[in-house]
C-alpha cells in the first residue's frame, strides 16, 4: 500500500532545493517507505517575461536593493551549506521565467522520470548556473535523464500543455497555498517549508507503522 505525497514547488526556488534534499536523505533511511511522489507546478514569479530577466536586477528590485537581497539569502546559504549543498550564485546570471520547466517535469511524469527531471533542474540551475527557462538548455536535460530531446523540444516550442500548468498552478493558490515547498501528505496534510531529515523519518516511520496496523482489504 502506498500514500501520496504530492510537493508543490518550483525549480529556481532554493527551499524547493533543499527541502527535497532533506526529504531524500529520509528516502534513503527508509528504502521501504510507503510514498508515492507527484511534483506539482506553483511558479514562483508568475509574472516574469516569458525570457526571464537578469537575477541581480530581479534580486534588488524585489529586495529592496543590493543589500536587502544579500540579508534576504543569508538563511538559504546557511541552511544549503548545512544539507550539504553548494548553490554557485556567481553562476546564476537570469532569473528564468519556470513555466516551461514545469512543463518538462509534467511530461517525465509521464514517462516515470519527474524525480529525474526534478533534480535535473536544481543541478542545472543552483550548481551549473544555467537558464531553465530556455529551450535548447531544456532539451538538453530531458536528453541527459533519457527523454527524447527532440520531441522536448517540438512540445517546448508549442503551445502544449501551458494552459494545463497555469491552471495547477492558479488551483493551488486557491487552495491557499502561498510558498513553496509545500507537501501534501495523502490528500490531507500540508507540511510547509524545508523540514528536517529527522522530522520526515517520523512521518515515514508514524505512516508505516500506520498501514502495518490496518486490516486487510
Amino acid at each position: 500500500m502506498t500514500v501520496r505525497l504530492d510537493i508543490l514547488s518550483d525549480p529556481i526556488c532554493p527551499w524547493c532545493y533543499i527541502g527535497k534534499t532533506h526529504l531524500d536523505r529520509a528516502l534513503a533511511q527508509a528504502p521501504s517507505n510507503p510514498f508515492e511522489i507527484q511534483f506539482h507546478p506553483f511558479q514562483l514569479n508568475p509574472e516574469m517575461p516569458r525570457g526571464g530577466m537578469d537575477r541581480r536586477a530581479y534580486l534588488e528590485a524585489k529586495f529592496g536593493g543590493k543589500e536587502g537581497a544579500v540579508r534576504a539569502y543569508a538563511p538559504v546559504v546557511e541552511h544549503a551549506k548545512a544539507a550539504g549543498l553548494e548553490i554557485n550564485f556567481e553562476a546564476m546570471q537570469r532569473s528564468p521565467n519556470t513555466l516551461d520547466a514545469h512543463r518538462l517535469i509534467h511530461w517525465a511524469g509521464i514517462e516515470s522520470k519527474q524525480l529525474e527531471a526534478v533534480d535535473a533542474l536544481f543541478a542545472a540551475y543552483f550548481t551549473e548556473g544555467r537558464d531553465i527557462g530556455d529551450t535548447d538548455t531544456l532539451a538538453d536535460i530531458a536528453d541527459s535523464i533519457g527523454m527524447d530531446a527532440s520531441v522536448v523540444r517540438r512540445l517546448l516550442e508549442s503551445d502544449a500543455d501551458h494552459d494545463d500548468i497555469v491552471r495547477r498552478d492558479a488551483e493551488a493558490r486557491q487552495m491557499g497555498v502561498n510558498s513553496v515547498p509545500t507537501f501534501i501528505v495523502d490528500g490531507k496534510h500540508a507540511v510547509p517549508g524545508a523540514q528536517s531529515p529527522e522530522l520526515w523519518s517520523r512521518v515515514i516511520g508514524e505512516i508505516s507503522d500506520q498501514l502495518n496496523r490496518a486490516p486487510d482489504a
